[in-house]
């Protein structure tokens, strides 16, 4: 590529606001929550779409529009900020973040698809990946330990783009179409809150949207895959799943819906014990209609919920099977590092959170 990559990486500390809780709060009672409220506090106001969020070395990671990129200590709610530019004129959107113990990668959507790993140590920012071509656009991407990750794109030359790494993002191949599983034509993902990737163990889950909603699922770190049909809506360019979370091996929960019809609260959420092998609609005509990211909330054995989407946040303290709308602020993306603490990131805004409980 033969456009001069300028980084303009001032990070800059904009508030040394202390935190109220300066140590976050541990595990909550085990019985059930049957209600619960939010308090959010905006933390990071600016004229960029964030839809890039992750935990690691004690803050919170995101990414975005405009070249945007920082973190925000989880003690003390400090904000760090920096910009990447191809150049003056040329800006480019974030939408995949991935944190290990020491660095932090982020990934454009769309041509050039673009990966910088920035070290927590002192700031400086790496180009490591270029890939050109018109239809690249990476939706997601994750890392199972300091050295190896993944990243999932939509479809090119007959099959999706995966791109995985060894040796701690210094280098990235795509696996060859050969390696990977059919799609069927209109088949996609989105890159609507770096959610259709989870990771847990050697296993992997993708998940898909547009003609098909679709689990595609490895428990090799992508040797070998396998394809799980689910319930969620499907046959749209705009509809299908969005996010994709795990509490373990068996237990886990996809959403998404239909982007043009976001009211909509039938086919866009279930619920496997299986492993994803098969699929139950969750609370099909109720609770949240279309969200682009869902959670376990830690440290509530397997129960809590936390959905959010552009109409709003839901909460559910039984798997699902109810829910109570908590605000309806729009936000794209949540990480929790415990049952209390969290950050939601959406357009304009970067907001940390709490959650109390009855």
């Amino acid at each position: 590529m033969k456009k001069l990559i300028y980084i303009l990486a001032a990070i800059a500390v904009l508030s040394c606001k202390e935190s109220e809780n300066k140590t976050l709060e541990k595990e909550i009672d085990t019985s059930i929550a049957t209600d619960a409220t939010i308090e959010i506090t905006p933390v990071l106001t600016d004229s960029i779409s964030v839809r890039a969020l992750d935990y690691g070395n004690g803050s919170y990671w995101y990414a975005g529009s405009k070249g945007s990129y920082g973190s925000i200590d989880a003690a003390t709610g400090s904000p760090t900020r920096g910009v990447i530019k191809l150049n003056e004129d040329d800006d480019v959107e974030f939408r995949s973040i991935a944190t290990t113990a020491n660095y932090t990668y982020i990934l454009t959507a769309g041509n050039p698809a673009l990966i910088y790993k920035i070290a927590h140590k002192d700031g400086a920012v790496e180009h490591v990946y270029t890939e050109v071509e018109e239809r690249v656009f990476y939706d997601s991407m994750k890392f199972w330990n300091d050295d190896e990750g993944i990243a999932m794109g939509d479809p090119m030359g007959g099959c999706f783009s995966i791109i995985k790494t060894y040796d701690g993002g210094k280098t990235w191949g795509k696996l060859q179409c050969t390696e990977l599983p059919d799609f069927v034509p209109g088949e996609a993902a989105f890159a609507a809150s770096n959610s259709n990737i989870k990771i847990l163990g050697d296993q992997v889950w993708l998940v898909t949207g547009g003609a098909m909603a679709r689990v595609i699922y490895s428990n090799n770190r992508g040797s070998n895959w396998q394809i799980y049909n689910t319930p969620i809506i499907a046959g749209g360019e705009m509809t299908g799943i969005y996010a994709v979370d795990f509490y373990d091996k068996d237990l886990g929960v996809i959403i998404g819906g239909d982007w043009n019809k976001k009211e909509g609260q039938k086919y866009n959420k279930a619920i496997t014990h299986n492993g994803g092998k098969s699929w139950n609609l969750l609370a099909n005509g109720t609770g949240p209609g279309y969200s682009s990211d869902i959670i376990f909330i830690p440290d509530t054995n397997g129960q809590e919920l936390l959905a959010v989407g552009s109409p709003g946040i839901w909460w559910s303290g039984n798997q699902g099977k109810d829910w109570k709308q908590l605000s309806d602020k729009g936000f794209y993306t949540v990480k929790m590092i415990d049952s209390i603490n969290g950050y939601l990131a959406g357009n304009n805004r970067v907001s940390s959170f709490k959650i109390s409980r009855n």
